[in-house]
């Protein structure tokens, strides 16, 4: 398969879970903040790589949706890297307003708490 740029897309690298998907962090290119985590299929990933928007697959809806296409708040892809296993995506965005539908600037903005960890083990 071929972007819209002539450069080969090799997706067989990517190593789909057994519902055909693969999670992929969104980062912000530029401050290096992680700012979501959601699921792409092969034709998610596709499409990304040739619109340059990020688009995702919702497991809850079973549908794919493009960031920020009713909201606004969109993601420009700049890079996507696969990690060492290939089995998780790391893309590099260009972030217009917040990742978070709750209006929040990263989906992480949840800490836990240091008495809910089980290891015991202080950092």
């Amino acid at each position: 398969m071929k972007r819209s740029d002539d450069t080969e897309i090799d997706l067989d690298r990517i190593k789909f879970d057994k519902n055909g998907l693969v999670p992929v962090i969104a980062q912000e290119k530029m401050t290096r903040e992680v700012l979501m985590m959601a699921w792409m299929d092969a034709e998610a990933v596709r499409r990304t790589l040739t619109s340059g928007f990020m688009t995702y697959w919702s497991r809850s809806r079973q549908e794919y949706w493009r960031k920020g296409a009713t909201s606004g708040n969109l993601q420009y892809l700049s890079e996507i890297w696969i990690d060492c296993d290939g089995d998780c995506l790391l893309a590099l965005v260009k972030q217009i307003g917040v990742a978070c539908h709750t209006g929040e600037p990263t989906c992480f903005f949840n800490r836990l708490d240091k008495a809910s960890l089980t290891d015991g083990d202080d950092m």
